[in-house]
């Protein structure tokens, strides 16, 4: 089979015309093709009034070893690679070795526990939240009525916090191995549109990543894995060997119970600090890493579309547009968009009591009236904080706890109108631009709760972004505070097998543990980790195709 990329055609083009262009690309007749599959399809909307839609095609053709041969110098014709996953091991009939402890329910934790549950493992789940369905009651009950859950929110629970965003399934990692198709494969298993194995930016939702984590659960204890829901890890207990290695050997748990263990995979997400705090304590490598803090920026979609695809915007198969940004500040700080979140709504992600968290979260329709993207400055741990690995944490909870009482110590966040933050004013009303946080924004000065680099780099770069994106700047544009979670602020440093530098039997992995960036990249790295661990368990059956 030959992949064939980079096929370019009109936005309105015919259904027909697509095989008449791969023949015009390829110089062959239409009868020399027996079958023409979309793999992938983007847009090109550099030019508003000629956008165009791109194509990755898998062709099944006669002469096949001709046409590849013909086309040998052409990057873009070449044999269709093999994206089927194969495992690494498998466990023995009747295993009864040590059964694999996952903690976290996120994406990256869920394809861990799917991947070791389908190679026979039986892992044993640990989530400090609740299932996805009583998860969303409470997550509610912070957006309705100001009422926070700490165990029980966007942060924790099944499903993670990716479970309260756009559900963004595309990523920059390096993926030789094709495991991202893996992930994807699963998800559309477990109810996912087909669409997202051919979009170029697929993305799914809340609604329907709710139905697809209770739809693995299921898969997982059908296969001999079992939850344990609202239940903490509250410490780790660490034995040293004669010749001074550590091993990690059992966990206690919130509950009481000590669950023995020699394989964990920390799949906690990057909001579970008392979790760092323990796992430092008790001596485990772990370092500062970057990560950045700013604001929410929402402005009514219509106004992004018509920038973004001109007169073109509305169009069904372009869908809600998107923008990706970024400014280098003269203050040597970096500007830039993150996690956007076309048609949605920005939404309340606190964790901790007294403290206000900003998220951006989109349906799958991507139907509702604003945009919102997180609009952040980088932060470097040897300028901002040196020396204390878990510094991060306290400069996030500091910006949040002022967030907080900007915002009137009810939850509500901090908002401001863009003009009022340029002019240095504060704001008093709302003009064309009404915000979606639930439970409500209370107009103030941004400036009280976040440091004054953000803000020096921010104003600077506002501007510049109206040049690039026409009404990225309009005066009534509001923003709210704080973006705080927008990466884990700690890693826990581990070696090529996966395993932490000074602690054997514990694998770090996804977000929390400093390896990832959103929910396909923490999938990939879950499976990646789950294939290591299985490896230690049963390295005897390890498959010869990895």
């Amino acid at each position: 089979m030959i992949r064939l990329s980079d096929l370019a055609l009109p936005l309105d083009h015919a259904p027909a015309d697509l095989e008449a262009a791969v023949c015009d690309r390829l110089g062959i007749a239409p009868d020399q093709i027996d079958r023409l599959t979309v793999v992938r399809r983007g847009n090109d909307a550099r030019r508003k009034t000629a956008i165009k839609l791109v194509y990755t095609l898998d062709l099944e053709v006669k002469d096949e070893a001709e046409l590849l041969a013909r086309f040998h110098d052409d990057q873009h014709v070449r044999t269709t690679p093999d994206t089927g996953y194969k495992f690494v091991t498998h466990a023995p009939e009747n295993y009864d070795g040590p059964r694999p402890v996952v903690i976290g329910t996120g994406p990256c934790g869920l394809l861990a526990a799917l991947v070791l549950a389908q190679m026979g493992f039986k892992p044993i789940i640990v989530e400090r939240g609740k299932a996805v369905r009583e998860r969303t009651k409470d997550t509610w009950g912070l957006w309705r009525r100001s009422v926070l859950d700490p165990e029980s929110n966007v942060q924790y629970g099944e499903g993670g916090a990716g479970t309260f965003s756009d559900g963004k399934l595309y990523s920059r990692i390096k993926d030789p191995r094709h495991l991202g198709r893996k992930v994807l494969t699963e998800f559309v298993k477990a109810g996912a549109p087909d669409d997202i194995l051919t979009e170029a930016h697929p993305h799914i939702g809340t609604f329907r990543l709710v139905t697809m984590v209770i739809s693995m659960r299921e898969t997982i204890e059908q296969l001999g894995g079992e939850y344990r829901f609202s239940t903490r890890v509250d410490d780790f207990e660490v034995e040293e060997d004669g010749d001074g290695t550590r091993r990690l050997t059992g966990l206690h748990l919130s509950n009481g119970e000590f669950l023995p263990a020699s394989h964990v995979i920390m799949a906690v997400g990057h909001s579970a600090r008392d979790t760092f705090q323990v796992l430092h304590d008790r001596g485990v490598f772990m370092e500062a890493k970057p990560f950045a803090i700013g604001v929410r920026i929402e402005h009514p979609q219509s106004w992004i579309d018509t920038a973004r695809y001109g007169p073109n915007a509305g169009n069904k198969i372009l869908g809600a547009a998107a923008y990706s940004i970024a400014h280098k500040a003269s203050n040597g700080r970096t500007v830039y968009s993150f996690c956007m979140c076309p048609g949605g709504r920005v939404v309340a992600a606190a964790s901790e009591e007294g403290r206000v968290v900003t998220n951006g979260m989109s349906q799958y329709s991507r139907a509702e009236f604003n945009a919102n993207s997180g609009l952040v400055v980088d932060i470097d741990p040897e300028v901002d904080y040196p020396g204390d690995p878990l510094a991060g944490i306290a400069f996030q909870r500091k910006f949040e706890e002022l967030a907080f009482k900007a915002g009137g110590s009810n939850y509500k966040a901090p908002g401001q109108k863009l003009g009022d933050f340029l002019a240095d004013r504060p704001s008093t009303e709302f003009g064309e631009v009404i915000p979606s946080y639930q439970p409500g924004v209370h107009l103030t000065e941004l400036k009280e709760c976040l440091p004054d680099f953000v803000v020096d780099a921010i104003r600077e770069a506002l501007p510049v972004f109206g040049r690039q994106v026409p009404g990225y700047d309009h005066p009534d544009v509001v923003m709210t505070g704080v973006e705080t979670r927008t990466s884990s602020p700690v890693r826990i440093t581990r070696g090529k097998d996966f395993q932490s530098l000074n602690t054997r039997g514990l694998y770090p992995a996804g977000e929390g543990a400093g390896y990832a960036g959103g929910i396909l990249s923490a999938a990939v790295d879950g499976i990646r980790v789950a294939e290591a661990l299985a490896l230690e368990l049963a390295p005897n059956l390890a498959s010869s195709e990895q």
